[in-house]
C-alpha cells in the first residue's frame, strides 16, 4: 500500500492506497456511500482530485485497486496491455492526460490498446460533464455484423420487444411497432421471461422469421445466460449475437455465473457460425454501475471504477454493442436524476477510450428520484458524444423488466433534433421500405410498408 495525503483548507486528508484515492474523488454518488468508500465531504473529495490529478498514468500500471493474484479481470487488464500504444502518454499525469483528451487536434482512438480501465476512470473523475461529451464524441468506435454501427454521425437503436409471458403475438407487434418507427438498427434484442433453453431457441427463431421474411439488415439476441446461448448454438439454434451480463471483478462475473474462459467459448462458438454480411462482431455485453457492490464483490473500490473494468473484459471478446444500464439497479446505486446522467456520460467515455463500441440504456426505476425530464437531458447529451445507440421500448415502459426508459419516439427526437441517422444498411432499408423520407425523417404514413409489416400479426 501507498499513503497519498492530500491538503486542502489548512486539513490534510490520507488516502491508503489507489482504492481509496479513486473512491475519494468520485463525484458524489450513492452506491459509494453505500460501500463506505465514498468522501467523507466535499473538501476532502476535491483534495483527492488534486492528489489523483498529479499522480503518473504509469502508477495504474504497477498499483492495481484489485490484487492481480486474486482477481482474473486484473490478469486480463494487465496482461493485453499494449506498452507501445501507452508511450506517447506514459510520462504524463492524469491531470496531463486530461488536459490531452481535451486538446481537439489528439488523436484519441490510437490510445485505445494502451489505456487501461483504471486509466480511463481516474480521468473522468476530474472531468466536467461538458468534457466527458466532448472527448467521446472524437472517439469513435465502430464495429459491424449485418449493420454497421458506431459511424459519426449515426444514432443506433436496440428494439427491445419485450413480454412479460414472452408471449408471440405481443413480441412480433412490439417489434413491427419499433421497425415502423426506424428502429431495431444495432439489435432486435428480448430479454426473455425465462432462461429455458426451448423458449430461447423459439424467440429467437421468432426474430429470425421476421427479420429474413423482410431482408432487414439487423441482428437477434435473447438475452439468455452465456451457457444457455452455448448449448442452443450446439443445436443448431440461429444465434447471430451471444449476450452476457459482466462485471469488474471476477467474484462479480462468477456471481452473474461466467468466467473469462466461458466467455471465450461461446465467442469462439459464435464466430463459427459465420452468420454475419458485413463484419463478425458477434457478442454483446451489458453492465451497470452498482452491479460489483450488489453482488457484495467490489472488493473496496468505487462502483464506476468498477464499470470501467467491465469494459476491460468487454473489449477483450471484440463485441458488436455494449451498453451500460444506467439507472436500473436503483437509487441505492444512483440516487436521482443527476447522478444518473453523470454515470451514463462517464460510462459511455470510459467505454469509448478503451475502444468498447459503448451504448447507452438510459433508464431509472419507479423508485429513484428521477423522471423524463433526466431521459431526454441524458438522451440529448449522448447524441451529442456520439454515442453508438441507445435502447429503446413502446411507450418508453418496459412492462416486463419493470422499469421506465427511452421509447421509439424518443429515438426519433434526437435524430432529428441532432441530424443524426441510422446506421447506413439499415437507413438504406429504411429507403426501400418507404418509411424514411430524403430528409432522414421516418415517414407518418407509409401505407404499403405498414401493410406488408403487419400482414403477419395477429
Amino acid at each position: 500500500m501507498t499513503l497519498r495525503r492530500g491538503t486542502l483548507g489548512g486539513h490534510t486528508y490520507e488516502f491508503t492506497d489507489l482504492a481509496a484515492l479513486l473512491a475519494a474523488a468520485t463525484p458524489e454518488r450513492s452506491g459509494d456511500v453505500l460501500a463506505g468508500v465514498a468522501a467523507s465531504s466535499e473538501q476532502e473529495r476535491v483534495a483527492a482530485q488534486g492528489v489523483l490529478a498529479d499522480l503518473p498514468l504509469a502508477t495504474f500500471l504497477d498499483e492495481h485497486v484489485v490484487s492481480y493474484e486474486d482477481d482474473e479481470v486484473t490478469r486480463l487488464i494487465v496482461d493485453s496491455h499494449d506498452a507501445d500504444a501507452f508511450a506517447p502518454v506514459s510520462a504524463m499525469t492524469v491531470g496531463e492526460f486530461r488536459d490531452h483528451l481535451l486538446d481537439p487536434l489528439t488523436d484519441t482512438t490510437s490510445l485505445t490498446a494502451g489505456l487501461t480501465p483504471e486509466m480511463v476512470a481516474a480521468t473522468s473523475k476530474l472531468m466536467r460533464v461538458q468534457d466527458l461529451v466532448a472527448v467521446a464524441r472524437r472517439t469513435p468506435v465502430v464495429t459491424a455484423f449485418r449493420s454497421t454501427v458506431g459511424r459519426p454521425g449515426t444514432l443506433a437503436t436496440r428494439l427491445q420487444p419485450n413480454d412479460p409471458t414472452d408471449d408471440p403475438a405481443g413480441v412480433t407487434a412490439s417489434i413491427v411497432d419499433g421497425l415502423l418507427l426506424g428502429c431495431g438498427d444495432a439489435v432486435i434484442g428480448i430479454n426473455p421471461a425465462t432462461d429455458s433453453p426451448s423458449r430461447t431457441t423459439d424467440l429467437l427463431h421468432l426474430v429470425d422469421e421476421v427479420r429474413t421474411r423482410y431482408e432487414i439488415p439487423t441482428q437477434s439476441c435473447v438475452l439468455a445466460h452465456v451457457t444457455t446461448s452455448i448449448e442452443i448454438m450446439e443445436r443448431g439454434a440461429p444465434v447471430d449475437l451471444v449476450f452476457q451480463s459482466v462485471a469488474g471483478t471476477e467474484a462479480a462475473n462468477d456471481g452473474f455465473g461466467v468466467t473469462l474462459a466461458l466467455l471465450r467459448e461461446a465467442h469462439e462458438a459464435a464466430l463459427a457460425l459465420d452468420r454475419g454480411t458485413v463484419g463478425t462482431n458477434c457478442m454483446y455485453f451489458e453492465t451497470g454501475q452498482g452491479s460489483a457492490l450488489s453482488a457484495d464483490a467490489h472488493r473496496g473500490v468505487d462502483q464506476q471504477t468498477l464499470e470501467a473494468r467491465a469494459y476491460g473484459v468487454a473489449r477483450a471478446f471484440d463485441p458488436l454493442i455494449v451498453n451500460t444500464v444506467v439507472g436500473f439497479i436503483g437509487p441505492e446505486y444512483l440516487y436521482d436524476g443527476k447522478q444518473i446522467t453523470r454515470a451514463g456520460l462517464e460510462d459511455h467515455l470510459c467505454g469509448k477510450l478503451l475502444g468498447v463500441p459503448m451504448g447507452v440504456d438510459v433508464c431509472y426505476t419507479n423508485h429513484a428520484e428521477a423522471d423524463a425530464d433526466d431521459t431526454d437531458t441524458l438522451l440529448t447529451m449522448l447524441g451529442v458524444a456520439g454515442c453508438s445507440f441507445v435502447i429503446c421500448v413502446p411507450g418508453g415502459d418496459d412492462v416486463m423488466l419493470h422499469y421506465q426508459s427511452l421509447s421509439f419516439h424518443d429515438a426519433l427526437y434526437a435524430r432529428q433534433a441532432l441530424g443524426l441517422r441510422p446506421a447506413p444498411e439499415f437507413a438504406a432499408w429504411l429507403e426501400r421500405m418507404e418509411l424514411l423520407a430524403d430528409d432522414g425523417r421516418v415517414r407518418e404514413l407509409a401505407p404499403d410498408a405498414t401493410r406488408a409489416l403487419t400482414a403477419g400479426v395477429r
